[in-house]
């Protein structure tokens, strides 16, 4: 007889009390398991990312672990562990919709992987880069709203995983890590439009197009699991007509965090080209009244 079954009858302690202690006993064993296993892989992942999907993991093993042993102990005549985690599946889905939405959603994320830490997304109407996924939700810190070109906002959005089961996904990234941006430029009628419409061709090109080579690099590494197709990644000014005057539009591939800079240096780069030129004009709404000459007397 070992000295701990020893101590239980001298004790003479309970069927509750005992497996109350054995509980203690089994949550004390795994917590300290889990802080040596957390601190392990702080020394030895440098990584943050990779860190922090380790943590999480070793989370939620741990949390298998105290509900199966803890559940063992407290639930008597059942024998089998299959069995009782069957059991317990059928009441949760039954008693927990939407927690177990958000569980097979977490698997869902595990298994598929349509995003990843770090990646930006939009989900449900709300759009974000990836900070944390847990077992019921992930974080987004959320961009674009009232800020301009998708730049953070800094607000934290707590998404629920089952919405990936039931909402549209959107990911920036993946696959493919560009996306086409456009610049409207209007000038008016009286503007030489060819020859503004060469300076813009002249400007993108120097200012983006050194992004057509890695991004048609990309093209052909997704080929084989997407059907990317682009005739034409190089930039280009395409001409329309508007109430106001001639409008040119700059497209090209940009990465999604680098919007906002990449517009301002092409701006910038045209507005100083059209000031050596005093015939082009930015065009504006205006309005323009015409007099006609005033009928001659007694006519």
């Amino acid at each position: 007889m070992s000295w701990f079954e020893t101590f239980l009858q001298e004790h003479a302690m309970s069927v509750v009390q005992k497996k109350i202690l054995y509980s203690i006993l089994i949550f004390l064993l795994l917590s300290g398991i889990r802080f040596l296993t957390s601190r392990a892989a702080k020394r030895k992942i440098t990584d943050l990312a990779k860190y922090h999907s380790w943590r999480r993991a070793i989370t939620y093993a741990y949390g298998l672990l105290v509900v199966v042993l803890v559940g063992r102990i407290w639930i008597s005549g059942i024998d089998s562990i299959a069995t009782f985690l069957g059991l317990a599946s059928a009441g949760l889905a039954i008693a927990m919709h939407d927690t177990v939405s958000n569980v097979t959603g977490w698997f869902f994320i595990l298994w598929r992987q349509p995003f990843k830490l770090g990646d930006r997304i939009e989900i449900g109407g709300v759009a974000g880069d990836v900070i944390d996924m847990r077992l019921f939700e992930f974080s987004l810190i959320e961009i674009g709203r009232w800020v301009d070109a998708e730049q953070s906002t800094g607000r934290i959005v707590h998404v629920p995983n089952g919405k990936v089961l039931r909402e549209h996904l959107i990911n920036y990234e993946t696959g493919f890590a560009y996306i086409w941006h456009e610049i409207p430029v209007l000038i008016t009628f009286e503007s030489d439009w060819q020859k503004a419409k060469d300076i813009l061709t002249s400007v993108v090109n120097e200012k983006a197009g050194n992004l057509s080579g890695d991004a048609e690099a990309q093209i052909k590494r997704a080929a084989s699991k997407y059907l990317i197709f682009y005739k034409k990644l190089t930039p280009v000014v395409y001409t329309t007509v508007r109430d106001c005057g001639v409008l040119l539009t700059m497209r090209y591939i940009v990465k999604p965090r680098e919007r906002r800079h990449s517009e301002e240096v092409v701006w910038e780069a045209v507005l100083r080209e059209f000031a050596k030129h005093g015939d082009i004009q930015l065009a504006y709404p205006t309005t323009r009244f015409y007099r006609t000459e005033e009928t001659a007397p007694g006519r």
